[in-house]
């Protein structure tokens, strides 16, 4: 499974890779809340609190709709072709799952690329820290997704998909922290995963590592990843049974 897995990855992620203006695509939407909007945000709060909200939103935007592709694989009858090759459906699954984490990674890199040339000041360790948790989110949210598509009449995906996203980011607090927003939507905040993903990667970008928040967020983090994972591939191994 495991070479299996490598070679799926490497193919799609070259193939990924030469589709450039898809990759610059993806990030467009947060790179313009940056440039637009950053620094009237920055008069209120600080960058490193800002550009992990548009990493959220990039990792929803990006992985969360991922499975876009495979309901164009399945209407063109790639998806069909590949149930008969040897590899195993769960690396069939994971091949893709890497290459939408890694495609996130690049979008990412770009979007703190950008952050820095700016005015962002966040440290590397925590930085780095911080790409940790986005790529086991990208594989979480690329592996729901796969789920949602396959299971979903095709002609729904995009709108349901599509609207929401936009509720889950706002929910986060990617814009500005939940604290500020009215108590019934602070308290059903909690309920997203998002949130703790978001608070944590803002304490990394603040240098602060060891804390409660840092903790609950890659706990929360790590749970999310397992039952999508899960989710994805019993849904995978259904529908390329």
């Amino acid at each position: 499974m495991v070479r299996d897995t490598w070679v799926l990855f490497r193919h799609n992620l070259a193939l990924s890779l030469r589709q450039r203006f898809g990759i610059l695509f993806g990030v467009v939407q947060p790179l313009l809340f940056l440039l637009l909007f950053g620094p009237i945000f920055a008069t209120i709060g600080t960058w490193e609190t800002l550009v992990p909200g548009l990493i959220i939103q990039l990792g929803l935007m990006s992985t969360g709709l991922a499975g876009f592709g495979i309901v164009m694989e399945k209407r063109s009858g790639v998806l069909e072709r590949l149930r008969v090759t040897p590899a195993g459906r769960l690396a069939l699954l994971l091949g893709r799952v890497l290459t939408n984490a890694a495609t996130l990674i690049i979008q990412t890199l770009l979007l703190v690329a950008v952050g820095y040339a700016i005015g962002l000041r966040a440290p590397l360790g925590g930085v780095l820290a911080g790409l940790a948790l986005v790529i086991v989110l990208g594989a979480a949210l690329a592996a729901l997704s796969y789920a949602v598509a396959l299971t979903m009449n095709e002609q729904l995906f995009a709108p349901v998909m599509t609207t929401a996203v936009i509720p889950l980011i706002l929910l986060s607090g990617a814009f500005l922290p939940m604290s500020m927003a009215p108590d019934w939507l602070n308290g059903l905040s909690y309920v997203s995963p998002f949130r703790y993903v978001l608070e944590a990667l803002r304490d990394l970008f603040a240098g602060h590592y060891l804390t409660g928040t840092v903790a609950a967020g890659a706990a929360v983090t790590a749970a999310f990843a397992v039952v999508s994972l899960m989710i994805g591939t019993r849904v995978f191994n259904r529908e390329n049974a």
